[in-house]
């Protein structure tokens, strides 16, 4: 794995987080982690695979249904056909009041989480059980529309 770019993790903290979670910490788990928190917004597979050139996309992919059963990312569905992803910032399991809104930019097709626009609650018939709620805003995102913020 020597020609995999180095991506640092400022507190070291990667193994006691993955462990946290009940996630056996691997060197390859510890490498794919650093490389999530690496992202501002959301990330697919191919975006995790662009930047762990040595890591095979069987075992991204492996590693990224542990971490959605250990609640350490997030899965989001934007429509797009590809499934992205974001680092979960709980200590603990998510529930549904606590999911933020995703924005997908029609234009340049990158999905970027609204951390400060949650979710509204829904109240659903008696008898249905909520166990996924997912609040998808399409548009046009500032930098392709011109209006400020960068898309890189």
């Amino acid at each position: 794995m020597e020609d995999t770019p180095h991506i640092s993790n400022p507190d070291n903290s990667s193994e006691s987080l993955l462990s946290s979670r009940g996630i056996r910490p691997t060197a390859v788990r510890i490498l794919i982690l650093n490389a999530m928190q690496s992202f501002s917004d959301t990330f697919s597979l191919n975006d995790l695979e662009d930047v762990l050139e040595t890591v095979d996309k069987s075992s991204i992919f492996r590693t990224l249904e542990v971490f959605a059963a250990g609640h350490l990312i997030h899965e989001i569905d934007d429509g797009s056909g590809s499934r992205k992803y974001c680092v979960c910032h709980n200590d603990h399991d998510c529930g549904t009041e606590e999911l933020h809104c995703h924005f997908y930019c029609e234009k340049c097709q990158k999905t970027y989480c609204l951390d400060s626009i949650l979710i509204p609650p829904v109240k659903c018939p008696e008898g249905f059980e909520i166990h996924q709620s997912e609040y998808i805003i399409k548009g046009i995102c500032p930098a392709c529309s011109g209006n400020g913020r960068d898309s890189g």
